[in-house]
């Protein structure tokens, strides 16, 4: 799988956003997804949890669909498996989302090759393959080395060139 490179341009964009879905955010405190939404929350963003097995996640009520949000979110991260996310784009289009983050923290993560190319499709503005912890300014331990070793090996996103 040879998964599209994000630009900063559009990482950057994606988290000037402040109302954001987790989409498959698990009821584990010790998950990723519990990670990013605590992180995110503190940081001042309006964060809704998306899970059709959930009533409420984190003390917030959860949604099943993305369509089922009210009022509305301007992004959304997936925290799915590839043939959901290949789903949750086609529901994030219908719900008006123009944004999407499809989580990767090792091994293939939410990314789906027909998904980033539903997006694109769309003209939704995608990031294929990212953890967002890695781009939150003061963010510090393991996500900042983890950036830091990714410039060094010119690994990083750029800014696209316009």
């Amino acid at each position: 799988m040879s998964t599209p490179h994000s630009s900063l341009d559009t990482i950057q964009d994606f988290l000037g956003q402040k109302r954001i879905a987790l989409v498959g955010v698990s009821r584990e405190a010790m998950n990723i997804g519990a990670s990013l939404f605590k992180e995110f929350t503190k940081r001042g963003y309006d964060v809704v949890p998306v899970n059709p097995k959930a009533p409420e996640i984190l003390g917030r009520k959860c949604f099943a669909r993305v369509q089922d949000i009210e009022p509305p979110v301007d992004a959304a991260i997936l925290l799915t498996v590839p043939g959901v996310t290949e789903q949750v784009v086609r529901d994030c289009a219908e719900a008006g989302i123009r944004r999407v983050w499809m989580y990767r923290g090792g091994g293939q993560g939410a990314v789906s090759e027909k998904a980033v190319e539903f997006c694109r499709e769309q003209g939704m503005r995608v990031v294929p393959g990212e953890c967002p912890l890695m781009f939150l300014p003061q963010m510090g331990g393991i996500h900042s080395f983890h950036g830091f070793v990714r410039k060094l090996f010119g690994r990083y996103p750029k800014h696209s060139r316009a």
